[in-house]
């Protein structure tokens, strides 16, 4: 078997991206929590204020036996409104932006290249952010699983 891989992305609100790679075959876990800032260990307070530069985020764990990570991109494209800057729908601010933080070199050259492929489904330019994979911090407990918790499926 080969060895599981992590693929993050930000898409807005982590609740429901989270809900959405759970279902995905091959994905064996997913995290929310928040990457791409400048404070330790921050608190979901501390990253809806905007000033910790941290994107709420989901964190998944994949096998690329079952599931590619280019699926997962094609996937991320669908499950959110990559034209929109630090915008979805609702949820305004840095914290929901549209970012990809890629782990190693692979995955930044499938990343560019799936946002190529992506934008011909797109009039506007799409403003996802592609960037290397900082340290990621688990959200408090609560947000974990939060729309399953909920008997929810969309945010």
């Amino acid at each position: 078997m080969k060895k599981l891989e992590k693929a993050t992305f930000a898409a807005g609100c982590f609740w429901g991206i989270e809900a959405a790679f759970r279902e995905i075959k091959g994905v064996t876990d997913v995290i929310s929590g928040y990457i791409g800032g400048n404070t330790k260990n921050p608190t979901y307070e501390q990253v809806c204020s905007g000033k910790t530069g941290h994107a709420e985020a989901v964190e998944i764990t994949f096998n690329p036996e079952i599931v590619s990570y280019k699926k997962l991109l094609e996937i991320f494209w669908k499950v959110h409104n990559p034209i929109s800057l630090n915008r979805q729908g609702l949820d305004i601010g840095t914290n929901y932006r549209s970012a990809i933080f890629y782990h190693d070199e692979k995955q930044k050259q499938e990343a560019i290249e799936s946002m190529k492929n992506a934008q011909k489904m797109f009039k506007d330019k799409i403003v996802t952010k592609i960037t290397k994979a900082s340290e990621f911090y688990k959200a408090e407990e609560y947000h974990q699983k939060y729309l399953e918790k909920h008997g929810r499926h969309i945010c």
